[in-house]
């Protein structure tokens, strides 16, 4: 992007911030800001999860006020995808408002899931993810609600969907403004490379070339690719080109991020529902639902189950239903020329994000310090990342590396491209690099007990292999399975499974200690972590017994872990009063 472009952004960012924290705390007048805040869960347990935390906001006032903030959990059964959460959540709001519901202005942010591929927002959710930056501290649900600040305003009743784990930034045009008030879906676009789009939703447009010098463009869509190969995009005519730039790749595509759906095609969606009965297969809130929309689109792609994870037998009736129903429906799209488009899903994404991306960085004005009592160490990385933590004198955190929710003792050494997550660390203990720690807290046989998970940043946590399963095939710190459970002196027979047992992987592998207390929790876990990372024994006290990470959400008691936030919370604002 180039520099004005950057300085725009930059400027167009602190500006929505700045909104939304004039915002926080105090009661909203109609057409300020969103009527409904929507979260959607994948359980009854998330759901639960999330309203408490959402309670806690309000009542702390880190969250405008006079606002209809609910949480929607999924139906129990079959996973029913974005697309199933978004139909769900349309039949109850219809429920909720009635005919009240054609004037209302809803935000749907879709949470659910067990964010296995960032561990860390698994027990409270991605989209209470704590960022370094305003105070009270922002989470991911602020960010959100920040980006779409100036939205409500200008769009007409009717709903914006969006996820959990993405962060849009844009600017317009002096002047300008997004507004959302044609009929039908209406998409935000970024301009991407090529290889971006393979992974994302990408549209065709209602032209053929584009000289992407405004900033902010209104046009129509001919057709949505989802996750389409580079000759598709191509073939399709997705393709569009930067003209008189001096790029040595001057092609690019617009990918998708939130869209926006009118109230009368928003009833439409709930007709659907009703026509379809239970769901019992996942559908897509972008890719069964946009490739239905725009006058080339054709009914091929129901047959097209590659990006599907799971297919259920029902899906190519569900899709072809979805299709004849929204067929003809206007697809219109924002193209967003001066806008960033940041997913935020993995380990390795939140540690480069949140440290190396001097572009994020600079746009949000992401600190390497918020609400943390650390401001006279002289030993933390200036490319490290501390956040809601007590850092005791003499600790060090190496670079690249995120410490949040924690207490670290005094001299605890965090090694390079590490996380540490809801710990409280004893003093001198060392923290290996590349590293995942995160404590939690479990009720286990009716007792308040504390289990810290650990993994390598890279570990695939998804991955899994048959039932009986070989151990030398799921990778662990690097290493086999097998071979971390010898320098724990633990026989291979006798680890085990928790839930369904014909898929085995790290995520439900009973590989984790439960202990009495937070403190002796994590140093039992970094024991074992050192020992296979240096090729020593550290075998688990006699009687020990082990919790998979998916049983530590089965079981996990959020009322505890959030009284230990607050007490931290108490600590840190004592600390930093005296200094």
């Amino acid at each position: 992007m180039e520099h004005d472009g950057a300085r725009k952004l930059e400027t167009a960012t602190r500006e929505r911030l700045r909104k939304l924290n004039s915002l926080r705390g105090r009661e909203v007048q109609t057409g300020e800001f969103w009527d409904v805040v929507v979260v959607t869960a994948v359980d009854v347990c998330q759901r639960e999860s999330y309203e408490l935390q959402i309670r806690e906001k309000l009542h702390r006032k880190e969250l405008p006020l006079g606002v209809h903030y609910t949480v929607l959990s999924d139906p129990p059964g079959p996973k029913i995808g974005n697309g199933g959460s978004t139909l769900y959540a349309l039949q109850h709001l219809s429920d909720t408002f009635g005919k009240m519901l054609s004037k209302l202005r809803v935000i749907l942010i879709h949470a659910g899931g067990f964010s296995q591929r960032l561990p860390s927002a698994s027990a409270l959710g991605k989209i209470f993810m704590a960022f370094p930056l305003g105070d009270p501290i922002y989470q991911m649900l602020e960010l959100k609600l920040a980006m779409y600040v100036d939205f409500p305003s200008q769009m007409k009743p009717g709903v914006l969907v969006t996820c959990a784990d993405d962060i849009e930034l844009y600017s317009t045009g002096e002047g300008e403004s997004v507004q959302f008030d044609k009929p039908g879906f209406t998409a935000l676009a970024h301009p991407s490379p090529l290889t971006v789009g393979t992974t994302h939703g990408v549209f065709v447009l209602d032209r053929h070339e584009n000289s992407s010098c405004l900033e902010m463009e209104n046009t129509s869509c001919l057709r949505f690719l989802h996750k389409p190969s580079v000759d598709e995009m191509q073939d399709a005519g997705a393709v569009c080109k930067r003209e008189n730039v001096a790029l040595s790749d001057p092609e690019f595509v617009y990918t998708d991020s939130t869209y926006y759906v009118d109230f009368d095609t928003a009833i439409s969606l709930l007709n659907l529902l009703k026509e379809l009965g239970p769901l019992d297969c996942e559908i897509d809130a972008y890719g069964d639902f946009l490739q239905a929309l725009g006058p080339q689109a054709t009914i091929d792609y129901t047959n097209n189950t590659a990006n599907v994870t799971k297919q259920g037998s029902s899906l190519v009736r569900v899709r072809q239903k979805i299709f004849h129903l929204l067929k003809g429906t206007p697809l219109n799209v924002i193209l967003l020329n001066t806008s960033r488009f940041y997913h935020i899903g993995t380990t390795s994404e939140y540690l480069f994000h949140l440290n190396e991306d001097e572009a994020l960085r600079s746009q949000l004005g992401l600190l390497s310090s918020a609400f943390s009592v650390c401001e006279t160490n002289k030993n933390l990385s200036s490319r490290c990342c501390v956040m809601y933590s007590i850092i005791e004198p003499r600790c060090s955190v190496g670079a690249g590396s995120v410490v949040e929710y924690s207490t670290l003792g005094d001299g605890v050494s965090v090694g390079g491209d590490s996380i540490v997550s809801g710990c409280l660390v004893s003093p001198g203990v060392s923290v290996p690099d590349k590293s995942f720690m995160h404590s939690l807290c479990v009720s286990h046989q009716n007792q308040t007990r504390f289990v810290t998970v650990f993994f390598g940043i890279n570990d695939n946590l998804k991955h899994s292999v048959a039932s009986p399963p070989c151990l030398e095939e799921l990778k662990f710190l690097g290493f086999s399975l097998t071979e971390c459970l010898s320098h724990w002196e633990m026989e291979s027979e006798t680890l085990r499974f928790s839930g369904d047992t014909s898929s085995c992987s790290l995520w439900n592998a009973r590989l984790f200690p439960i202990s009495s207390d937070q403190q002796s929790s994590f140093l039992l876990s970094v024991k074992m972590l050192q020992a296979v990372l240096s090729g020593s024994t550290s075998p688990l006290p006699k009687g020990t017994q082990l919790l998979s990470m998916q049983e530590c959400l089965q079981l996990k008691n959020l009322e505890e872990m959030l009284k230990l936030r607050r007490r931290l919370y108490d600590d840190i604002t004592q600390k930093r009063f005296n200094n």
